[in-house]
C-alpha cells in the first residue's frame, strides 16, 4: 500500500477548499484556487474574497454568508467570480462556519463549463423559438441580437447576407454606433466579404501585421473596431450571410472562446434566417402578382374591406378605378408575350406613379388593373386621378427600343353611391370599364352597363340571345 501520509492531500483535490474569517478575509486557499479564479494563493491571501465577487451576485451572496454564519450548512449555492483574465466563473459552494476556530471553511467547485453548455443549449431553443414567433425577418435579428448578447458582449453586431441573384453582400442588420446603417452594402474584400467567400471563421485583434489593421482608412471613414469577429452562416445550399461582432475596446476583446460560441450558435441561426426567408417568399407569392409585384385580388380585396369599414365609420368616400389596357392583344400577337409581359411592368410603375403611397394598385389578371382610392369626403378626388393616369398614358411606352402607344379604358365606382360591399362596387368599376370600351376606349366612365341576366333569373323554356 503506497504511503500518502506525507502528501498535501487538500492540494491535489481539483477542486478549492478557501478557510475565510468572519469578514471574509481569506486566510487559506489550496493550490485549485488558481486555477478556478486565476490567483496564486500568495495573491489573495489577506484580502476579503468579496473583492473577487461578480457585482450582481453581491446582495444574493450576503445573505447566503449570513445564514451560514448562523449555523445553517450551505450545500448548494450558485455565484460568480470574476478570474484574474477578466473571464466569469461559476462557482457552486458548499461551506459551513466553525464556532471554535472563528472561520468559515468552504469548497469551491468550478462549474463554468457546465453552464456555458446551458446557456449555448438555451440560446439554440431561444433562436428556434424565435424563428417560429417572429413576424419579419428584422423582428427576428432583433431577437438573435438580444440572444447572442447573452453569450458574449454584442453592443456592435451585424447580420450580413447575400444579396439575392448577385454576388453582392449587405447589411441586413446593423447595430453599430460608428459605422454604416442597415441596407448598405460592403465593398471591397472586407473582413465579412472574407468570411462569406471562404465559408471560415475570422477573428481580428490589433495587430499591425494584418492587412486590413495596417491599410489607412480613408478620410472621414469610421473608426476600425479593435476587434472584429465573424462566422459564417451555414445552410444545405451554401453560405448565405455572416454573423458579426464589433468591439471599440480593449475591455471587450473578442477571444477563440467567444468564436465557438458563435459558431455554435450561428447553424440555428442561419436555419432560422433561411426559414424566414422562405416564408416570406411563400407570403410574397401568395399576395403579390409575381410579374408586376403588385398585389393580387386577393390583397386588393383585403384592403378594400378595410377600407370600407373605415368609410362607414368616418362617414367618407372610397374610389374604385378599373383599368383594361385597349386592344392588348394585339402588342401580344405582334410582338410577342415577353413583350407583352413587359409592358404590363412598364403599366405597373406607370400606375403607381399616379397615386399616393396610400392607395393600392393592384393587378387583377391579364391587363387588368385596379385602383383603390381612399377619397376623404371630395367626390372628384377619383375623377381627377382618372385624369392623370389618361395624361400619363398619352406618353408611349418604349419597350427596348421598340416605342408603343397604348391607351386604357377607365371604369370608376365610388362608394356609397355604387354600392356598399366589395364585390358590388367591383363589379361597377367593371361594368363601367366595359361601357368605355364599347364607346372606343381611352376615356373614363363611371355609368357601368347593366348586369349580366344570370342562369338563375331565366324562365323555363328561354334562350338568352347571343
Amino acid at each position: 500500500m503506497h504511503d500518502i501520509s506525507s502528501l498535501k492531500l487538500i492540494d491535489l483535490l481539483l477542486d478549492a477548499v478557501c478557510v475565510v474569517e468572519a469578514d471574509s478575509r481569506i486566510v487559506f486557499v489550496s493550490a485549485a484556487f488558481e486555477r478556478i479564479f486565476g490567483y496564486a494563493p500568495q495573491e489573495v491571501v489577506g484580502r476579503r474574497i468579496l473583492e473577487f465577487l461578480h457585482p450582481d451576485d453581491l446582495p444574493e451572496t450576503q445573505s447566503q454568508v449570513a445564514s451560514i454564519m448562523a449555523g445553517d450548512l450551505q450545500l448548494q449555492f450558485e455565484n460568480r467570480y470574476v478570474r484574474k483574465d477578466g473571464r466569469i466563473a461559476h462557482i457552486l459552494w458548499t461551506a459551513r462556519w466553525l464556532p471554535d476556530q472563528q472561520v468559515r471553511l468552504a469548497v469551491a467547485h468550478d462549474i463554468t463549463e457546465r453552464k456555458q453548455h446551458e446557456r449555448r443549449q438555451a440560446a439554440l431553443y431561444a433562436i428556434s423559438e424565435a424563428a417560429q414567433a417572429a413576424q419579419s425577418l428584422e423582428s427576428l435579428f432583433e431577437r438573435i441580437h438580444a440572444i447572442i448578447g447573452e453569450l458574449v458582449v454584442a453592443s456592435n453586431f451585424s447580420v450580413v447576407l447575400r444579396v439575392p441573384a448577385s454576388a453582392a453582400l449587405r447589411h441586413a442588420y446593423r447595430v453599430n454606433t460608428h459605422a454604416a446603417a442597415p441596407g448598405t452594402l460592403l465593398a471591397g474584400d472586407t473582413p465579412g466579404a472574407r468570411v462569406v467567400r471562404t465559408g471560415t471563421a475570422l477573428l481580428l485583434t490589433p495587430d499591425p501585421a494584418d492587412d486590413w489593421y495596417a491599410s489607412a482608412l480613408p478620410d472621414g471613414a469610421p473608426p476600425r473596431p479593435r476587434y472584429w469577429l465573424g462566422v459564417p452562416l451555414c445552410t444545405e445550399s451554401g453560405v448565405i450571410g455572416a454573423l458579426v461582432l464589433e468591439s471599440y475596446r480593449d475591455e471587450d476583446a473578442y477571444t477563440p472562446t467567444d468564436q465557438e460560441l458563435l459558431q455554435f450558435v450561428s447553424t440555428q441561426v442561419a436555419t432560422a434566417i433561411e426559414r424566414r426567408q422562405m416564408h416570406e417568399r411563400l407570403q410574397q407569392m401568395a399576395q403579390f402578382d409575381a410579374l408586376t409585384r403588385l398585389p393580387n385580388r386577393m390583397v386588393l380585396m383585403d384592403r378594400l374591406q378595410i377600407a370600407l369599414a373605415r368609410a362607414r365609420r368616418d362617414a367618407t368616400l372610397v374610389s374604385l378605378l378599373f383599368v383594361d389596357l385597349d386592344d392588348f392583344k394585339r402588342v401580344n400577337d405582334r410582338l410577342g408575350h415577353a413583350m407583352g409581359d413587359l409592358l404590363l411592368q412598364r403599366v405597373a410603375g406607370r400606375l403607381q406613379g399616379c397615386v399616393r403611397a396610400s392607395d393600392t394598385v393592384a393587378r387583377l389578371g391579364g391587363d387588368e388593373f385596379v385602383v383603390l382610392l381612399e377619397s376623404g369626403r371630395h367626390k372628384e378626388h377619383a375623377h381627377g386621378v382618372a385624369q392623370k393616369i389618361l395624361a400619363a398614358f398619352t406618353h408611349p411606352f418604349d419597350l427596348e427600343g421598340q416605342v408603343l402607344h397604348m391607351r386604357p379604358s377607365i371604369g370608376t365606382a365610388l362608394y356609397p353611391d355604387h354600392g356598399s360591399d366589395a364585390a358590388t362596387l367591383l363589379d361597377h368599376a367593371d361594368r363601367s370599364m366595359y361601357r368605355c370600351k364599347q364607346e372606343g376606349g381611352n376615356q373614363v366612365r363611371s355609368d357601368a352597363l347593366p348586369p349580366a341576366p344570370t342562369q338563375a333569373s331565366e324562365p323555363e323554356g328561354t334562350r338568352l340571345p347571343v
